[in-house]
């Protein structure tokens, strides 16, 4: 591990304060919602407690089916609950890793699909299930293929408490919402190839009344601030990286708000209202599939290939400039931990200490110094691609058949029994008040 050479100064009960905001806004109550990928603070953390245990006998409040395919995260404000999903005339669904695997060369042979897509946006009411209405946001053909264990709705959507905006990268299109499920605006950012036809990835941002759309590709990255309640663009930024899925962040962090995104070969922070660039940081490795996590203090990041693991880096609040993996010291770079990038899972932040799960191997992080408290492996974690999640003092990871493993917070490894809810499951899950909401290929489960 380096070191730094200087001193270094992502329910019901919680309803109850709802209010209502118009007649066409939604009642969301701050506690209670999870308007975005990873939570509020888009780290992950949830202020909430939702059931430490759950089967599909135990403290499952409802489930309910959800057409088409999509790995986007369920997004909540109040008592409604958003989902997205791209619905195939033939009811094609994502695969998982190993039928994914095996369907290679038929992925690498193969054509952009033939038929169009009906690219919509579900609401559902988080009480139980309840189907309160759905929304065609375009019908189109996708002009590219994609993995055949991705799906064309990963990105997921976010809300304002007053819309909800959702982003369909496969073909280009993003729309925002009333709560009643009308359309107020939809505009076309294009289309592009993405690295081996893998599909695209990254979730939508929102901060002060602006949406964030990060889309990097094979033809033209760009990152882009839109106007919520117009859709106008607001400012845009062209980006030298090629295709990355990492979902772009908002870290309000003890100096300033900061828009923090992570592309092949750089990471880099913006100015979320005018895209003035703060910091960027060169030496990060290709393309980055895992989003950071964040606390008040530092931002938590790294990626992983697929034979090597690069290193895990934390960038102190207050850093500017061009910073290499050489900047450690005050105000720039924290901390350096060699090998231990996370891969396709997200790390969380917990209590002072950062999590990072990789090839089934949990690692935890002492978030200030850098220190490895421990690794350990967590039985049946080889095949988590949805993100960490964190509550009520434990860190969980939902496994691709529906396994999550619960690991008690602290400076020593304490797993807990683990929960399961069988089926497929890439999507992140998301917490709203004393509700979990875990999105499968096929059903979206309610944890309460």
């Amino acid at each position: 591990m380096k070191t730094p050479h200087l001193p270094q100064t992502a329910c019901l009960a919680a309803f109850a304060s709802l209010f209502y905001l118009s007649s066409l806004a939604f009642s969301a109550d701050a506690g209670g919602s999870w308007g975005s990928f990873r939570g509020p603070e888009g780290n992950g953390v949830s202020a909430e407690k939702h059931p430490e245990a759950w089967s599909m006998d135990s403290n499952l409040a409802w489930s309910v089916e959800v057409p088409g395919g999509g790995w986007s995260s369920p997004v909540i404000a109040g008592d409604k609950v958003f989902v997205t999903t791209a619905v195939a005339a033939d009811g094609t669904r994502p695969k998982g890793f190993g039928a994914g695997v095996a369907s290679m060369r038929s992925h690498f042979m193969g054509k952009a699909p033939t038929e169009p897509f009906s690219f919509e946006v579900h609401c559902m009411s988080l009480q139980d299930g309840s189907l309160l209405w759905k929304q065609q946001v375009v019908s189109k053909k996708p002009p590219h293929k994609i993995h055949p264990s991705n799906s064309y709705a990963t990105e997921s959507p976010v809300t304002d408490g007053e819309r909800v905006y959702a982003y369909f990268a496969a073909v280009g299109a993003i729309a925002c919402l009333d709560g009643d499920g009308t359309q107020l605006w939809q505009k076309d950012l294009g289309a592009y190839r993405t690295s081996s036809d893998f599909g695209s990835g990254s979730s939508l941002a929102i901060h002060d009344g602006m949406v964030f759309v990060q889309c990097d590709n094979e033809e033209k990255s760009f990152l882009i601030a839109l106007d919520g309640k117009t859709g106008k663009e607001v400012w845009k930024s062209s980006r030298r990286g090629r295709t990355s899925w990492s979902s772009p962040i908002i870290w309000k962090n003890r100096q300033r708000t900061e828009l923090v995104v992570c592309g092949a070969g750089n990471v880099s922070a913006y100015e979320p209202r005018t895209g003035g660039q703060l910091w960027t940081l060169t030496g990060t490795g290709g393309a980055f599939s895992a989003s950071p996590t964040c606390d008040e203090d530092r931002i938590y990041l790294g990626n992983s290939g697929r034979n090597s693991r690069g290193p895990l880096i934390a960038v102190e609040a207050g850093a500017s400039g061009e910073l290499t993996l050489e900047s450690i010291g005050e105000k720039q770079v924290a901390w350096i931990a060699d090998a231990a990038a996370p891969g396709m899972c997200s790390p969380v932040v917990l209590d002072g200490r950062l999590y990072v799960l990789s090839r089934g191997i949990l690692s935890c992080h002492n978030a200030e110094t850098g220190e490895r408290l421990y690794r350990e492996r967590l039985k049946n974690a080889s095949s988590v691609t949805s993100s960490l999640w964190a509550a009520d003092g434990n860190v969980y990871a939902l496994n691709e058949s529906g396994e999550t493993s619960v690991i008690k917070s602290g400076d020593e490894f304490q797993q807990l029994p683990s929960n399961e809810t069988p089926g497929l499951f890439w999507a992140t899950p998301s917490v709203a008040g004393n509700a979990l909401l875990i999105r499968g290929a096929k059903m979206l489960h309610c944890i309460r």
